[in-house]
């Protein structure tokens, strides 16, 4: 068996027989790996602190034929204050699932990892609400994989100068030209478009450094959270739970 040293963050864990874990960490050498933490559930454990959800650090592990077994690990981020939160800990867990849900196996998961990082980061620092953290990582996570809305030209002939309304269905902006199919066509506030359009383009360290009006947070949730249901085939048990508790 190798030996190698993986950077990244556990993203879920599950009890196996009496004493052991099945980890799943999203690294940066190797996308989103499983491995198995034997004797983590012993309280003596030196992983039992180490392979829990949020943890950030270096796992040093064997690589067999068919999986992943962690022998140590050196953690330099464990987010503690988001397990001292409850609301807190309920968004990181739905952004954990969240990129549980759209990253894979043997990809190259190094800018979801990062904004996966950076948003629990920003999560941690209460200047920033969290409602506006979680839309902007949702905008984000769909960029990264190609599927974000197109908020820069209308989606259908490319204009950039006409009024044009925001559709879901269509997948970004329509301009007052091609919308006459358009039948869930929202006027977004310049505001508003800015803001997407500033999250789209902009750099995964640069994103959480903007607050918004309420008008602008309330049609961000209005857009993303009907973008979600349209493109999104996945109910995410932490954020029925997270909405149940607002």
């Amino acid at each position: 068996m190798n030996q190698i040293v993986l950077t990244g963050m556990v993203l879920s864990t599950a009890p196996v027989g009496e004493y052991d874990r099945r980890v799943v960490i999203l690294t940066k050498e190797q996308g989103k790996i499983a491995a198995f933490a034997k004797g983590s559930r012993r309280p003596n454990s030196p992983l039992a602190g180490a392979v829990n959800p949020f943890t950030f650090g270096k796992f040093t592990m064997y690589e067999g034929r068919s999986s992943y077994t962690i022998q140590s690990a050196d953690i330099s981020n464990y987010f503690q204050e988001l397990r001292e939160d409850l609301i807190g800990a309920y968004y990181g867990f739905y952004f954990l699932e969240f990129t549980n849900y759209y990253t894979k196996e043997f990809n190259d998961e190094r800018d979801m990892l990062k904004l996966l990082y950076q948003t629990l980061r920003a999560l941690a620092n209460e200047h920033i609400p969290d409602r506006l953290i979680r839309y902007i990582f949702e905008l984000k996570a769909y960029c990264i994989n190609g599927e974000g809305p197109e908020v820069f030209q209308c989606v259908v002939c490319g204009d950039k100068e006409r009024p044009a309304v925001f559709s879901t269905k269509k997948g970004g902006l329509v301009c007052s030209e091609c919308a006459g199919d358009v039948i869930d066509g929202v006027s977004l506030e310049q505001s508003t478009l800015y803001s997407m359009q500033y999250i789209e383009s902009s750099k995964v360290e640069k994103l959480y450094t903007f607050k918004v009006t309420d008008e602008v947070l309330e049609q961000l949730a209005y857009v993303l959270d009907h973008y979600r249901e349209v493109y999104v085939e996945k109910r995410f048990k932490s954020l029925e739970i997270l909405e149940a508790l607002l």
